[in-house]
């Protein structure tokens, strides 16, 4: 979209930026306009950064996780436990819980969820290649991480169902209140899951 009184140049970086998620037209002009204002060297640097990404970043062939090698830091690390494998959703969960620095098992990444209203079924997440890794032996826990929301319980019900006759334990983290919150500011399903997922202390 031509814009009166910007440079072609600078409208077609705008339009390019508004197509990111969370990014309106107003943060793209501002994320324009601070751009220009960078030396040379950091757009080289930033446009070289968005290119490799595309180029050289693949798909772990075990986990389905991002990699730039034959397979991801994780999946070649010989000290942690494969006996334990995390089904996340999406990469950007298995970053979120590696920060956590709790889980020192492997993962597997679905790359969605089961959705039947946008017309997502289990063939078209990486449940197949899942089932695969199980055949080995290895595997004695499979730990659902999807969200709580009802694509995310339902794939992790799905999950269960199909795991469980290879004799593996499935599990769900746990869900309820957060570190710090206050019980009379919780909705109440999260309260509820939190009350039905209690454990001794």
């Amino acid at each position: 979209m031509r814009r009166t009184g910007l440079p072609p140049p600078i409208s077609r970086l705008i339009d390019s930026l508004s197509k990111l998620p969370g990014i309106g037209e107003k943060s793209a002009t501002r994320l324009a306009f601070h751009i220009l204002k960078l030396p040379i060297q950091y757009a080289e640097s930033l446009a070289k950064s968005i290119t490799d990404v595309k180029s050289k970043v693949t798909l772990c062939p075990m986990c389905y996780s991002f990699t730039e090698e034959a397979l991801c830091d994780i999946c070649k690390d010989e000290e942690r436990d494969d006996s334990i494998v995390c089904v996340v959703e999406e990469p950007v969960d298995l970053v979120a819980i590696e920060r956590s620095g709790e889980f020192k098992g492997k993962y597997h990444v679905l790359h969605g969820v089961i959705s039947p209203i946008d017309g997502i079924g289990p063939e078209e997440l990486r449940i197949k290649e899942l089932l695969s890794r199980l055949g080995g032996g290895r595997v004695k826990e499979v730990i659902a991480a999807t969200n709580t929301n009802v694509e995310g319980e339902a794939t992790a019900l799905y999950l269960a169902k199909i795991i469980k006759p290879f004799g593996i334990e499935v599990s769900r983290i746990a869900h309820g209140i957060p570190v710090g919150g206050d019980i009379e500011y919780i909705d109440e399903i999260t309260l509820s899951k939190a009350l039905r997922d209690r454990k001794r202390i």
